[in-house]
């Protein structure tokens, strides 16, 4: 590592990360670095390996060279989870927007370049949000909340199929039904099956949200509390498990799987719900002889 990476995750204020991201900087004429924000940094609150900032810096180094070949855009469902192992926190921890402004500005500027550029020198980044902003839209925290939402306890499959689909990460993270893990799962499940395109996909999340909020789709489908001292003990355990694999799925923490009668349940709602939804180019049994598909 170079004297331009810190050794530590720390935190960079919002107030210092805004003004940082000037016309220069978003056009790609200029990429930030460590040494830009000495003395404005604020450290951890703990000692303990996870902020330890090397094996995040190396994963998205693999992430750029990985994908070097394809559109930046694949990087996402395999580099979600991964981040989410080796970034090791709590929900609370993850809503604090400064832990991502650090990761975006003063330890990996460039991959942010790199995930979201385009232009003529493709590193001019459109949104300023991409280096400092919303927790569904910033570079990193999206993938870390992606992953969190959509794991099925210790299991990372169901994030690489998420975040495979930018239309789930646009338009479902932000919605409050995915809050609930049982409905997550059935999202993706009915992905899984008649749901294909980005049309079907924000229809059926459409139709799914106006159903029910948080509280219908519980009583309906309850999911169960979550072990929080297994989550607790995976967070200490950085460090000591073994370091994220590149070519096979990580362990996420065991603090309970979604209940499968629960996320089975609200999967065949779902998709009754979805036979009727209004999809943009689709004819629906009830529109025979209106717009397209009338001869």
């Amino acid at each position: 590592m170079t004297s331009r990476i810190p050794t530590r995750i720390g935190h960079l204020p919002d107030s210092v990360a805004v003004r940082a991201i000037t016309p220069r900087v978003l056009r790609g004429y200029e990429t930030l670095s460590f040494s830009t924000f000495r003395g404005k940094i604020e450290g951890p609150a703990d000692d303990i390996a996870r902020w330890e900032s090397e094996p995040v810096r190396e994963l998205l180094v693999e992430a750029r060279r990985r994908f070097a070949g394809s559109t930046p855009t694949a990087s996402d469902a395999w580099l979600a989870p991964r981040l989410h192992y080796t970034l090791r926190l709590t929900r609370a921890e993850a809503s604090d927007s400064t832990l991502w402004n650090f990761l975006a500005l003063c330890l990996a500027p460039d991959f942010v370049q790199w995930r979201w550029g385009r232009g003529e020198s493709g590193m001019e980044v459109g949104q300023a949000a991409r280096f400092s902003g919303r927790w569904d839209i910033q570079c990193f925290s999206r993938l870390w909340w992606a992953a969190e939402l959509f794991r099925d306890g210790k299991n990372y499959s169901p994030v690489e199929l998420a975040c495979g689909n930018q239309d789930i990460l646009n338009t479902a993270m932000r919605l409050e039904m995915i809050q609930h893990r049982p409905a997550a799962q059935a999202l993706l499940r009915l992905h899984r099956g008649a749901v294909r395109t980005g049309r079907d996909v924000n229809a059926a999340v459409s139709v799914a949200n106006a159903a029910g909020a948080t509280l219908v789709y519980e009583a309906m489908a309850p999911d169960e509390l979550q072990d929080a001292e297994a989550l607790r003990e995976w967070i200490l355990s950085a460090g000591d498990d073994p370091a994220v694999q590149y070519d096979t799925l990580p362990q996420g923490p065991n603090d309970g799987s979604v209940p499968h009668s629960s996320a089975e349940k609200l999967t065949n709602w779902f998709e009754k719900l979805f036979e009727g939804a209004p999809v943009r180019g689709r004819v629906n049994a009830g529109d025979a002889g209106v717009g397209v598909g009338i001869r």
